[in-house]
């Protein structure tokens, strides 16, 4: 791994790229993703996504139980809110959040079990890069606003999907939905 690869810290697993950027008078060239970075993840079925999303509107929390994400903000401001679902890491329930910015571009690593949405601050678009192709059957959610976690968005009324308004809270989760 590079140096400029580093823990998140409050929550286990959970990486930020610093990413280098070498500019001239042409522009800036920037490396944003390899797969040896991150080598517990099986990148063989890997997908690359965009998501474009207009100021307030939050997406998430949304975990999955065969999938890690890669996320890189290609325009715009986010506010990256995680909560670690996995029972059995050292950092179970604990949250964060992380601001993330086209001006200092940086690259999120979200292992499995790890809660995952953020708010636009701004109009903004996220790639983000998944290790598993999307089938439907390993999306789950819990509210984004559930006081368990204790996230601060900085918002009380943003923009919800209709699938992102009916999750639940984490003690109404049945045990089959939660990570293991």
């Amino acid at each position: 791994m590079t140096d400029w690869i580093t823990p998140l810290g409050s929550i286990d697993g959970v990486r930020v790229a610093h990413l280098p950027a070498f500019s001239d008078e042409r522009g800036r060239f920037q490396e944003t993703f390899r797969q040896t970075w991150f080598p517990e993840a099986d990148w063989s079925r890997m997908q690359s996504n965009r998501s474009d999303s207009k100021a307030q509107v939050l997406r998430g929390l949304h975990y999955h139980f065969h999938q890690v994400d890669y996320w890189q903000v290609a325009a715009g401001v986010i506010r990256a809110g995680l909560v670690d679902l996995r029972p059995h890491s050292p950092t179970f329930m604990q949250a964060a959040t992380l601001e993330m910015t086209d001006a200092q571009p940086m690259g999120l690593f979200i292992p499995i079990g790890v809660a995952h949405g953020f708010l636009a601050l701004t109009d903004c678009t996220l790639i983000y890069i998944v290790n598993n192709y999307y089938d439907g059957k390993d999306e789950f959610g819990v509210a984004w606003n559930d006081p368990a976690f204790g996230l601060d968005w900085g918002t009380q009324s943003p923009l919800l999907s209709p699938r992102d308004l009916q999750n639940r809270p984490w003690q109404a989760i049945p045990a089959g939905e939660r990570p293991r």
